[in-house]
């Protein structure tokens, strides 16, 4: 075996580096099994989507929750604060593309927003009149800036081939790129869950540990001693099998808790936590409470044990929907409207439909009732009160 001293070799050592058995040796041999540094997950997006999104159910319910609840918000259209029901950028919106629909692209976009931080946008758009809304996958899009530092194209690559797109609105379309606040970035957003990457990897492993646990149904690795009655040591034989057998059957994630056939004189000594000293459980409810609150969703919603803080799911469902849905759907409204709408000529603002939200359709019943009952008010005060404008002259 070799050994690494974290002391300075002896002269008398005449530059040994490896250590060998004698029978001066007195009796006993102790293996050890010991961790090394933590291994983490990469912060790129395929690392991300991977780990989290296709491996792990709390980011999927996250990320599937916050972008499906955000897509399903209708868009309303104002042109000097009076609503437009029929306009072809509401068209647009509610069918970008032949093969998606509104909700579906909408969904898509709020999706690489939480899982890279990023989201981009293209318009394409025909002599003919036609345009169509698509969106780029976030690991093929880089972002070109010019000899000031300011973004001004997106390139994105396809295998080999890698293709240009100004930012803004040109002539035959162009892209927008949508990002989160990023501390230590000009140009790129940064993804929540990428804040969360330690519960990640913790919530992981401990499934895998314990999954491998379950495979093997035994305990830890710890300290294999030797101490014979009759005194002795180990021959050369059953050495060598001894370190073969530790190496190569008993270490790693996927071989924890492999028991071990145990001859005369040896004895197993546990020297580290058992799973239920650990309590795996509770890590892992604790590494999802880190994740929910990473992508700011009350862990009550999501089914995580403890911190629940809210009275009621209604009450935490509200919270869920005015802390996190609904301004990140404000800002992809302001943000796509601002882009759209100059291509369209007039002074247009894209605004969401908050009446529609089934979410918070207790907070809408009590807001009518509590104006309607204010008889101070008249009827145009009240129905500005609760976001209606003047009633339509007939």
């Amino acid at each position: 075996m070799g050994w690494k001293w974290p002391w300075a070799r002896r002269p008398e050592d005449d530059g040994a580096r490896l250590e060998t058995r004698s029978a001066s040796l007195s009796p006993g041999f102790v293996a050890l099994h010991m961790n090394g540094e933590a291994v983490w997950t990469r912060g790129d997006y395929a690392a991300l989507a991977r780990e989290g999104f296709m491996r792990n159910p709390v980011v999927h319910r996250s990320v599937r929750m916050i972008s499906q609840a955000a897509a399903t918000i209708p868009f309303l259209l104002y042109e000097d604060g009076e609503e437009l029901t029929e306009h072809p950028l509401l068209d647009l919106v509610a069918r970008p593309n032949a093969r998606q629909s509104g909700p579906a692209f909408l969904e898509g976009l709020y999706g690489h927003l939480m899982m890279a931080g990023n989201a981009y946008a293209e318009l394409v758009e025909t002599p003919s009149g036609a345009r169509e809304l698509h969106l780029l996958r976030p690991d093929r899009v880089t972002v070109s800036a010019d000899r000031a530092g300011w973004p001004v194209a997106l390139e994105e690559r396809q295998g080999a081939a890698t293709r240009r797109v100004g930012l803004g609105l040109g002539e035959g379309g162009g892209a927008h790129h949508f990002a989160l606040f990023h501390p230590l970035d000009d140009h790129y957003g940064f993804p929540p869950l990428q804040a969360a990457l330690m519960a990640l990897d913790v919530h992981n492993a401990t499934g895998r540990w314990n999954k491998a646990l379950l495979d093997n149904s035994a305990r830890p690795s710890g300290a294999l001693v030797y101490a014979p009655k009759e005194g002795g040591n180990l021959t050369d034989d059953q050495y060598e099998r001894l370190k073969a057998e530790l190496e190569e059957g008993y270490t790693g994630a996927v071989r924890a808790g492999r028991p071990l056939l145990l001859e005369g004189g040896l004895d197993w000594k546990a020297m580290g936590l058992t799973p239920k000293d650990m309590d795996f459980i509770e890590a892992k409810n604790a590494a999802s409470r880190d994740i929910a609150l990473a992508f700011g969703i009350p862990p009550m919603i999501l089914g995580i044990p403890g911190d629940n803080t809210y009275a009621n799911y209604q009450e935490a469902n509200r919270a869920f929907y005015r802390l996190t849905v609904l301004p990140l759907v404000e800002r992809i409204a302001q943000e796509l409207g601002g882009w759209l709408a100059p291509r369209f000529g007039r002074r247009l603002k894209l605004h969401y439909d908050a009446d529609r939200i089934e979410g918070l359709a207790a907070e809408r019943e009590a807001l009518w009732a509590r104006v309607g009952a204010a008889e101070f008010l008249t009827d145009a005060e009240k129905r500005e009160a609760v976001g209606y404008g003047p009633r339509p002259v007939a």
